[in-house]
């Protein structure tokens, strides 16, 4: 029977180290697809971006979930999408103004954050460069915006739901940072609704993943893999335990499972 293969992107088919989708998980992605399994991205990436269109072709997914499931994609046609509230907006702008943190979103080709020094800090860090072009972040509320991203530490992260009960943060593997999601939009109700339309459910799905953001989908989907590389608390959740991305991870779990 058909299967569901979910991968989430970052870390997980997209190695940061080597900056390249390792050649075993490509051959990976390749084999499912001959064999007829449904190849799906699960990723809190708008795919959209500048960053993010180079991998479209390379990954070559039947389907998306995007922004931690705000936005669903089959078959070149949009399933599902969720905007947040500009109120709601509005009041995340103000306290990321009034605390510091590093706060916004790139749309396309643009970047729109408040307090872009955060955001230019924390890439001189990690990559060591930041060729980000800042554009003013109140623009936002001129705009649908399906999710934004925090910059800041896990305490902050912590502070501000608090501060927002209806959202929360999930802190990136490297934890400089977090996806700001809407309560009851994750990627696993994105691959339910992936589900619904391709009529299967969430007990053919294999999901791959490797951070906090990947937690409901591991649960949920009929086998929940953690990368080697994972955080531990994903690894306790998870069905079964891969390698890491850099030591063919992806195929070794579909070898297991006998996906290819």
């Amino acid at each position: 029977m058909k299967k569901m293969v979910a991968f989430d992107f970052d870390k997980t088919l997209y190695d940061h180290k080597a900056l390249e989708i390792p050649a075993s998980a490509r051959r990976a992605l390749r084999e499912l697809r001959e064999r007829g399994q449904l190849v799906v991205l699960a990723t809190g990436r708008d795919m959209s971006t500048h960053y993010s269109r180079p991998f479209l072709d390379l990954v070559n997914a039947d389907a998306r979930v995007e922004q931690n499931g705000a936005k669903v994609v089959a078959d070149g046609k949009v399933l599902f999408e969720h905007f947040i509230d500009r109120a709601l907006l509005r009041r995340m702008l103000d306290y990321a103004e009034e605390t510091g943190i590093g706060f916004g979103v790139t749309i396309e080709d643009e970047d729109y954050y408040i307090n872009p020094e955060r955001i230019r800090e924390a890439e001189m860090q990690r990559w060591g460069q930041c060729g980000r072009q800042f554009k003013d972040a109140w623009a936002l509320l001129d705009k649908k915006i399906r999710t934004v991203n925090f910059i800041g530490t896990e305490e902050e992260a912590r502070a501000m739901e608090r501060a927002f009960p209806t959202l929360q943060l999930r802190m990136f593997s490297v934890n400089y940072g977090a996806d700001i999601i809407e309560k009851g939009i994750s990627k696993a109700e994105g691959l339910k609704k992936l589900c619904a339309y391709y009529g299967l459910e969430m007990r053919d799905v294999y999901a791959f993943g490797d951070s906090f953001n990947d937690s409901e989908m591991l649960e949920e989907a009929g086998v929940g893999i953690a990368m080697g590389n994972a955080k531990e608390e994903l690894k306790a959740i998870a069905d079964y335990v891969t390698s890491p991305i850099d030591e063919d991870g992806i195929w070794n779990a579909c070898k297991h499972f006998q996906l290819v």
